[in-house]
């Protein structure tokens, strides 16, 4: 199979799974995944729905198609999961005993790696068995990684003002942002996130799952024009 390989930073790789979830190779070696919805994820490469390690999760939100592995990667790996309090909350009930629960606005330290949850516009339920429980609010992430490359990875939201304060809190050297529309931002509101942000490197990110999910890289990169750079990508490409 070959994969496509598009640089951001010689030191960190972020390889797309499919839909909004990432498997990130840190600046020291460290393995990530972040809103790991990946042995069953529809258009997940076969290659990448094992996972043999990982050393700390990120999930934004409680929605299925984020968080549906979560406690079964964590039991296999053991790694640290981080979410906002009420989501880390619920893994941990399933008997994961590394969860560390956040906050908006507040910073935790892992190995080097700093993360802040930032808002996000979006909704947070859980579907435990035939119950959907509360999952706290949704959040985004800014991810500074050992070697100082920042990303702002948005989650699932549409696009909101503050985004802005994003932009002028954190030095953002790319943005993972939903683009596919119906559940999340489309493009066209997308282009208005990049001018808030003010980041000249976008990933996109949560679209081309489901047929409902119609906007495209190529969309966003007409609307916010030549300088700012959008990846074209596809399950299974590295970034």
């Amino acid at each position: 199979m070959e994969v496509m390989r598009m640089a951001i930073n010689d030191e960190v790789k972020f390889t797309w799974i499919g839909h909004g979830s990432w498997k990130v190779r840190s600046a020291k070696g460290k393995e990530l995944l972040i809103d790991p919805w990946v042995m069953n994820n529809p258009v997940a490469p076969d290659h990448l729905k094992k996972v043999d390690r990982c050393d700390l999760m990120l999930i934004t939100h409680g929605h299925f198609d984020h968080i549906h592995d979560a406690v079964e990667i964590a039991r296999q790996t053991g790694c640290t999961v981080h979410a906002i309090f009420e989501t880390a909350t619920w893994v941990g009930s399933k008997g994961i005993e590394k969860v560390d629960g956040g906050n908006k606005g507040g910073t935790h330290e892992f190995d080097g790696i700093r993360v802040t949850l930032v808002h996000a516009e979006h909704s947070c339920g859980i579907t435990d068995g035939d119950q959907i429980v509360y999952g706290g609010e949704a959040c985004g992430l800014v991810v500074e990684f050992e070697n100082g490359f920042t990303i702002y990875f948005a989650g699932d939201t549409d696009v909101f003002g503050d985004m802005r304060l994003i932009g002028e809190l954190h030095k953002l050297d790319a943005a993972f942002l939903p683009i596919g529309d119906y559940y999340t931002m489309s493009p066209k509101r997308a282009a208005k996130a990049v001018e808030l942000i003010g980041c000249k490197t976008v990933v996109p990110m949560h679209f081309g799952t489901f047929p409902a999910l119609v906007g495209r890289p190529s969309q966003l990169q007409e609307l916010v024009g030549g300088g700012v750079s959008v990846l074209d990508i596809k399950p299974g490409d590295e970034v």
